[in-house]
């Protein structure tokens, strides 16, 4: 039996806690790099959803001048994180909330959305075949109808609906919103 130092042992637990860690959390400890401490003290990353970055910022003007350069911030963002960003948005709104309040928001999964029909996202970059907008629409009414095919019906429209939005509302969610 050998005996390990209480380092090695609390080393082991660092790196399991690493691939614990959610993406929000691990994105917070490399904003301030990634954007820098002039940004970085403007901005506050408040959740992850969908694959979307919500970013509260200090000022309209901020978020206005972030906007335009997402593009560049998600490249870089993507390159430290393990599960990549789609996008970033920017907005005043949660800027006046405390942090420590911004913290209990989770990162939702599109597989926890009532909407999730089991389709895996795709990352890639998909370049179209199609030449003309009437066969890249025909294209696109396939691929939604193949999605579409085998779900059960909306009791109040009869259109196809994610079983998600049946359990949580009764009816698709068209119908719901109209309900409100």
């Amino acid at each position: 039996m050998s005996l390990k130092s209480v380092n090695d042992i609390l080393g082991v637990l660092e790196k399991q806690a690493q691939w614990q860690e959610q993406p929000l959390q691990r994105l917070l400890k490399c904003w301030a790099e990634v954007v820098g401490t002039v940004v970085a003290a403007h901005t506050r990353p408040l959740s992850i959803q969908r694959d979307v970055l919500w970013v509260a910022t200090s000022s309209a003007a901020w978020a206005q001048n972030l906007t335009f350069g997402r593009s560049q911030l998600l490249l870089k963002l993507n390159e430290q994180l393990p599960t990549p960003l789609v996008d970033i948005r920017f907005s005043t709104a949660g800027w006046q909330h405390s942090p420590v309040t911004s913290k209990h928001q989770q990162t939702v999964l599109p597989s926890e959305h009532p909407s999730y029909i089991g389709d895996p996202v795709s990352h890639r970059k998909v370049t179209p075949t199609v030449k003309n907008a009437n066969s890249a629409f025909g294209h696109w009414a396939k691929t939604m109808q193949a999605r579409s095919h085998g779900l059960p019906l909306c009791p109040q429209c009869q259109c196809p609906t994610p079983p998600g939005e049946l359990q949580r509302w009764a009816v698709c969610s068209f119908c719901a919103a109209k309900q409100l």
